[in-house]
This record gives structure tokens, sequence and C-alpha cells, in this order.
């Protein structure tokens, strides 16, 4: 496979918006440009899982680098979870399965780089959460159902033990009503997004007062959207989550932009 071919020209003519100026120029070092063609090959599915890329030999002639910068760009996709390389491995690096990590490591990416904020994160995280909160209500057993009683009743027990411990808990229940909906996506998506919100208001949450009120009040709302789950009210599910997604998390988005989450409502 050769991965540093150019792209064939786009066809047509653009014309620059008004208003519109060039970005500043910035110069994108040599391993960082092997990085992002890799990942553009990754994303765009003719690399795949078990696929292996050339030895360090052919990607420093194809890239035309050195091969401490074939190394680097190595390093860097395998700290991204995205494949696994062995020193001097005639066969090349392996593509792997995209990780639950992997996907938030990218999702930060685009984050900071598009300089999204809680506002995109929050209203992005109502939609998917409740989509997935009202699929599930419709797909999942009774047994299934009885596996999500336990994580609440772990989230009570938990209560004894402290708010981390509680957060951590509450973090599993998410994880198994997305489970429930049989989609993948959905699960890798939410424990991405779940993960950017936290970790941009994660200080906010450290200093929030009586935290005895808050973990009661989200024990209230999970029993009542087992309920709704129980009695088959998908609806009812999506709505109950995007009601305490919004009152848990609107406060931390700014005032300005505070109609992306209310319209969800």
């Amino acid at each position: 496979m050769v991965l540093g071919g150019a792209r064939p020209p786009r066809v047509g003519r653009f014309t620059m918006p008004k208003g519109a100026p060039f970005a500043p120029v910035r110069t994108v070092k040599a391993y960082e440009g092997i990085v992002r063609q890799v990942e553009d090959r990754i994303a765009a599915g003719d690399l795949r899982p078990g696929d292996r890329l050339p030895s360090e030999r052919e990607l420093t002639t194809q890239f035309d680098v050195s091969r401490s910068t074939v190394r680097e760009a190595l390093r860097v996709l395998e700290s991204s979870g995205l494949i696994r390389s062995r020193p001097g491995d005639p066969l090349g690096p392996q593509v792997i399965a995209s990780t639950a990590s992997a996907m938030r490591k990218s999702f930060a990416r685009v984050v900071a780089s598009r300089r999204l904020g809680v506002a995109e994160l929050l209203q992005f995280r109502m939609l998917i959460e409740s989509a997935a909160g009202s699929v599930a209500a419709r797909l999942a057993s009774p047994s299934e159902l009885d596996e999500l009683e336990q994580a609440l009743v772990e989230m009570r027990d938990a209560v004894a033990h402290g708010y981390e411990a509680f957060s951590a808990a509450d973090v599993r229940f998410h994880e198994h009503v997305a489970s429930l909906s049989g989609n993948e996506l959905l699960v890798l998506c939410l424990d991405a997004v779940r993960s950017m919100v936290l970790d941009l208001i994660s200080t906010k949450l450290a200093e929030a007062p009586d935290r005895e009120a808050l973990m009661e009040r989200t024990l209230a709302h999970h029993r009542r959207v087992l309920d709704a789950m129980r009695a088959g009210e998908a609806e009812e599910v999506a709505r109950l989550t995007r009601q305490e997604l919004h009152h848990y998390y609107a406060e931390y988005v700014q005032e300005h932009r505070r109609s992306m989450v209310d319209v969800l409502l």
C-alpha cells in the first residue's frame, strides 16, 4: 500500500467568502504528516483491523523521510491505540481494532482543534444519550433490565463510600443503558463525550456544594428511568435523560449559549 501519494485536484471554482481571511500557515512536522495520512486511511476504511502497514524501511522510502521520523510517527499512532508496532517486525505495524481509549483521544483532538465547548458537548450528549435510552427501552429483555436494576443497587451502596465511588457507579449505570441499545458506536461515542464533558468541568464539579443531595437526586432520577424502561415508555426515557443531563450540566454552559441545550427540553 502506498501512503505518500498526492490527492487529486478539486474540480470547479471556489469563491472566497467576504470577510473570511486565510488562517496563518502552521508548519507541520514530518511525523505529524505521516500520522495524519495513516489516520485518514483508517477513517476512510482503506486500512482495517488486522491490515499491515509497510515495513519501517518501506515507509521511509514512501514518505521520503528518515527512519527516526517514521519511528516517531509509529510511536504516536501506537499511543493513540491505532496500531501495534514491534521494532524489526518484517511484516510491518498492524492496524488494531479501535478501543474506547482511542476513541476518547481522537474525540478530544477534534474538540480541541475545533475549539468546541461545554455547549456543543452537552447538546450532543443530550441527543445521543436520550436516543440510546429510547432504543434500549424498546429492545431490553426483562433479564437485562434486572441487570440494570443491580447497577442501580450498586449506586445506592456506593453512597456510603463517597462521591468518587458513587460517580464511578453512576458511569457504569450509564454505560449499561448504552450497551442495551445494541449499538457499539453509540457506546463508544457516549464514552468519549462523557469523558470530555467531565474533563471540561471537573474542577467545578469538585467544588459543588451538598453532594449528598446531588447523589440522592441522581438515584431518584435513575429509578424513574428504569421504571419507564420496564414499562416500555421509550419516549419518557428519552425525555427524562435530556432533563437530567440539562439539570446536572447546563449551569456550566455560558449564558449566551444556553439556548443550545434549553431547546432540547
